[in-house]
């Protein structure tokens, strides 16, 4: 354990249960780490150093006297500037909430308290979480710790690049478009979309009320496991939480697959997608293959409705909920955030009740042509190989939207569906840059997703690479 930044989240809870590392040497080697580094990176936006280091010698002190630690304690963390914490600036990104001071806390980061998680502060993220670059006109962009011309993905930018820089060892991100995934597959690390109202949103800014969802950017399945674990379940304050039963997501973690049906969609998902990308994607499946799993191909011809209604929603919720800002701030939102939420003015209310009813009926639509006697879906998280800062800035080259908006296209799907869903690292393009892999599941089938992307994990090495800054 000479470099303690390189344990991932249960590695470096688990090491501090047994007595081999302190609390507060983890948090150290974080801070320095982010000391060192995160000039390049521009990942963080609030530091608690004293706070953190408090908080690891009560735990410190606790172990030392035989009490036994939560599943999380010792596990040093930062999350995306959107949870809130009571008494404590939450920006989300923004200059309209720069002094914004919360009075309650979030359901979900009152769980990782409990569980022993360390919190040292929050992240930079894309303004108002409205875009799935990561770029930031606030706070500055945050760049990808792989290559700093590139992006992290969005938006949960800083969770993304922060987990694969080593800063800590896991972050809260959100997912309404793909913004857990993309920065997971944009920066190489693991991050997991659970099934719509599997994880409270209490205390959480929101962005769009049906496509909203909490969750993990980590290093490993087994992680993801571990912290949806804690954070999910049934919560009074979110009246949208499903009641259904948090099961023991990392027992589920056998590493077999054998006899496990994927289905892969033969287009959609691969249209336009790079060479390099197809490359590491079907040699993803290869290794799938060779561990027992069954993969076929199928054809989704709902994709094409799904993908048309997913514009709809994020749309003009989000244009909803800034309703008022909009009106009286109007210029203090970027360029390009300010034209998507005028968008959402003139979509007619007709098309956005047509939007919601259809989302049952393509949900069992979708199920049936690719979950039927299946038990995932594979595909590529991000079609195009990892584009530069500036080939997807808006706001300097209004030309640059086609590659801007291409970045979500395979993760947007499946929040409009809600299904469970989970990226994990499968190789690098021909720059250098990762390739992320995509499995979702049926509602509430996270352990299958889980088991999978373990599994994957179990006989590759994709997920142990870290980015030499």
């Amino acid at each position: 354990m000479s470099d303690l930044t390189t344990l991932s989240m249960t590695e470096a809870a688990d090491a501090f249960a047994r007595g081999e590392v302190a609390a507060e040497a983890l948090v150290r080697a974080s801070l320095a780490r982010i000391a060192a580094q995160d000039g390049k990176v521009n990942a963080v936006v609030r530091l608690d150093r004293e706070a953190a280091l408090e908080a690891a010698a009560v735990q410190d002190k606790a172990r030392a006297v035989g009490t036994v630690p939560g599943p999380l304690a010792g596990a040093p963390m930062m999350h995306k500037d959107m949870y809130y914490r009571a008494g404590k600036v939450s920006t989300c990104g923004s200059a309209i909430r720069k002094e914004f001071t919360p009075k309650a806390t979030a359901t979900v980061l009152q769980r990782l308290d409990a569980a022993g998680a360390i919190d040292m502060g929050t992240l930079n993220m894309a303004e108002f979480a409205q875009n799935p670059t990561g770029h930031n006109a606030h706070h500055g962009d945050c760049h990808n710790p792989w290559n700093l011309d590139y992006c992290t993905g969005g938006s949960s930018s800083g969770s993304g690049a922060g987990v694969a820089a080593r800063f800590f060892t896991a972050a809260l991100g959100s997912d309404t478009g793909g913004s857990i995934r993309l920065p997971a597959t944009l920066c190489g690390v693991t991050g997991l979309k659970a099934t719509q109202t599997r994880v409270s949103r209490a205390g959480v800014m929101p962005l769009s009320f049906s496509a909203d969802n909490v969750g993990p950017l980590v290093r490993t399945a087994r992680d993801a496991a571990r912290f949806l674990g804690v954070i999910a379940g049934r919560d009074p304050k979110d009246p949208t939480s499903a009641p259904e039963p948090v099961p023991d997501y990392e027992a589920a973690l056998t590493g077999d697959v054998q006899g496990m049906r994927i289905a892969v969609c033969e287009s959609y998902f691969l249209d336009g997608a790079d060479a390099p990308v197809v490359t590491a994607f079907e040699a993803a499946l290869a290794t799938l293959k060779s561990a027992g799993a069954e993969v076929t191909r199928v054809k989704a011809p709902s994709l094409r409705a799904v993908a048309a209604y997913t514009a709809l929603v994020s749309r003009v919720e989000g244009a909803a909920i800034h309703a008022h800002w909009m009106r009286e701030q109007p210029g203090d939102y970027a360029t390009h955030l300010s034209a998507r939420l005028f968008g959402g003015y003139a979509v007619p209310a007709h098309l956005y009740v047509e939007e919601l009813a259809r989302r049952g009926p393509l949900l069992r639509e979708f199920v049936a042509e690719t979950l039927t006697g299946f038990d995932l879906v594979a595909t590529p998280t991000l079609r195009t190989r990892v584009p530069t800062l500036a080939e997807t800035d808006i706001d300097a080259d209004p030309a640059n939207w086609s590659r801007f908006m291409a970045v979500s296209a395979n993760t947007r799907p499946f929040n409009y569906l809600g299904l469970p869903t989970i990226s994990v690292p499968c190789g690098f393009d021909d720059r250098g840059l990762p390739v992320g892999l995509q499995l979702a599941g049926r509602p509430f089938a996270e352990s299958t997703v889980l088991r999978a992307a373990d599994a994957y994990q179990q006989v590759t090495d994709w997920h142990r690479r870290a980015p030499a800054l």
